[in-house]
């Protein structure tokens, strides 16, 4: 008896919404701004749908090819190491933002002495652009002058320039990313830890429970949503990573943005592939999005 009103309610739908004239009102006003976003944001990429199943170029649409676009995208060579790359920056990054950022957050969490001034000092790297941030840490890298690229070859850890090498150009972008994006996760991460009241810890003190146990069945639970949130961010900004590749490595790291670029920008001949590949690159962003979304349990309950 107690569930018809819901599953009636959940049938009305919008009808029952603009019944409501507080919410009908909320909707029209809303409208101009939707429809400016639907013009702006969504004819963009309907066209780029549309330009990926043509054989075109920058300023003329061919013929309808289907699929051929994608299936050449897939056989390019640059395309596939920018792909790698790509999956490889985004997933370690992300991985050691996220770590390092959660063990800032607890830190700097705590009442100390300075702490305002520390909270300050961690957020620097974060305020420099990131070409800025690329080009100071390629002086770093570089032979001969470099202080990273010195200490390394004196300790041992490598043997060929930092700058000459892909596997080392990339381990030199994790770490860079890392270094600068890292303030934006514990940022993120403190403001869930904030919203956590101190009553739970200290009656979980008072039933005896560990700092670990704390930690596991308190602190992480409830910093679900807000660690959700600053994984989603952090691993959609760094899928569609552009400037600190090119910036860093003087246009000698592939990935998935800058193979568009060249492909729709540089190369007039690889516009169609290029295309494809910016298609590509928002489906593939929008299913990790859906990901987060509704298979890590992002869901906002509207029934409540």
């Amino acid at each position: 008896m107690t569930t018809t009103p819901v599953k009636q309610k959940k049938r009305g739908g919008l009808r029952e919404e603009f019944r409501n004239p507080e919410r009908r009102t909320a909707y029209y006003m809303i409208l101009p701004a939707l429809f400016i976003i639907l013009v702006v944001a969504f004819y963009p990429i309907a066209y780029s749908l549309y330009l990926s199943f043509h054989q075109a170029n920058i300023n003329v649409v061919g013929n309808f090819v289907g699929f051929q676009n994608y299936v050449l995208m897939f056989q390019n060579t640059e395309f596939l190491e920018g792909l790698r790359n790509t999956l490889i920056f985004t997933v370690v990054s992300v991985f050691f933002e996220f770590v390092i950022g959660l063990a800032i957050a607890l830190a700097i969490n705590q009442a100390f002495r300075g702490r305002g001034l520390v909270r300050a000092a961690i957020l620097v790297p974060w305020a420099f652009p990131t070409v800025i941030s690329a080009v100071m840490w390629r002086l770093m890298f570089q032979d001969q002058v470099g202080i990273i690229q010195y200490a390394a070859s004196t300790l041992g850890i490598i043997s060929d320039p930092i700058l000459s090498s892909q596997t080392l150009l990339l381990i030199g972008a994790i770490l860079v990313d890392t270094w600068k994006t890292t303030p934006f996760m514990a940022l993120l991460i403190l403001a869930g830890l904030q919203t956590i009241p101190g009553e739970v810890y200290e009656a979980a003190r008072v039933d005896g429970a560990s700092v670990w146990q704390r930690f596991f069945r308190i602190t992480l639970p409830l910093l679900k949503p807000a660690i959700l949130v600053a994984v989603l961010f952090r691993t959609l900004d760094a899928y569609r990573i552009y400037d600190l590749f090119w910036a860093m490595s003087n246009r000698e790291l592939e990935s998935l943005s800058t193979f568009v670029y060249k492909g729709v920008r540089i190369s007039q001949l690889n516009f169609a592939v290029g295309n494809a590949a910016s298609v590509f690159i928002f489906i593939t962003a929008f299913l990790i999005a859906i990901f987060f979304i509704k298979g890590l349990g992002m869901q906002t309950s509207t029934e409540e």
